[in-house]
């Protein structure tokens, strides 16, 4: 059984779709959560459906001030014991079209964020000879996509960032994986026409879009004790619609 309660656990991009799933999810298994994520209105909401946990607004383009947020979230939940890297922004349009200013932008949220937040978790749970991290990639990153070069660019590096943490700190009892979602639904996936969404699942061999309950399933066997021999992997969880 997955046993992960009392542990404390950051999630970020928590208001979101799948981010909404992990809250729940690591909720339900009575973990010490801390849900960060730019929309107040949101945080409020989530904190209204999930009582117990502390949430914090944060702007992940905010780089010089990650190392300071990342002291505030350990002192308020006493420790970091499980880092969930589930932000991300796109910008997209062809490459040819795409600007400096959201090349750059997608990147710095997305890659540079991610760095900066294990950089500064990883650094506390040294102290305690204990960490998982876990960061959310995207089959994007994987297989490219139609104007999405930026963001496939950004998923791709996560992906290559976190096998090489996971050969630094491994020995310090510290597991970093990826899970890369496949096509889920949510209120984005929502909004897709339906010719274009019944295309789409017609490539999906289980012939479905995934939820956000597929990935926080996921996620939540990462970071427990059950994969403590799982390291520097990339879990993919898209209904066979891209095999490693």
């Amino acid at each position: 059984m997955i046993n992960l309660k009392n542990k404390k656990v950051l999630i970020t991009g928590a208001t979101g779709g799948i981010g909404n799933s992990l809250v729940k999810k690591f909720y339900e298994l009575e973990s010490d959560i801390v849900a960060t994520g730019t929309n107040e209105t949101k945080l409020e909401n989530l904190k209204k459906n999930f009582t117990k946990i502390q949430t914090e607004r944060f702007k992940l383009d905010d780089h010089d001030k990650i190392e300071d947020f990342i002291e505030t979230v350990n002192k308020k939940n006493d420790g970091i014991d499980i880092l969930i890297n589930n932000a991300g922004i796109t910008l997209d349009n062809l490459s040819i079209r795409l600007n400096d200013e959201n090349w750059k932008k997608v990147l710095d949220i997305n890659l540079t964020s991610t760095f900066l937040l294990c950089k500064y978790t990883i650094k506390k749970m040294l102290k305690k000879k204990y960490g998982k991290i876990i960061n959310i990639t995207s089959i994007v990153g994987h297989t490219g996509n139609l104007g999405q070069s930026n963001y496939a660019a950004s998923k791709a590096g996560i992906i290559g960032f976190s096998k090489s943490l996971a050969i630094e700190f491994a020995r310090k009892n510290i597991n970093v994986n990826c899970v890369s979602p496949g096509f889920i639904k949510t209120e984005m996936t929502d909004k897709i026409n339906e010719e274009f969404k019944k295309n789409l699942i017609n490539k999906i061999p289980s012939g479905s879009l995934g939820t956000g309950e597929d990935v926080s399933n996921c996620v939540a066997f990462l970071a427990s004790d059950l994969a403590n021999y799982i390291n520097g992997e990339t879990i993919h969880v898209n209904g066979g619609m891209y095999m490693a």
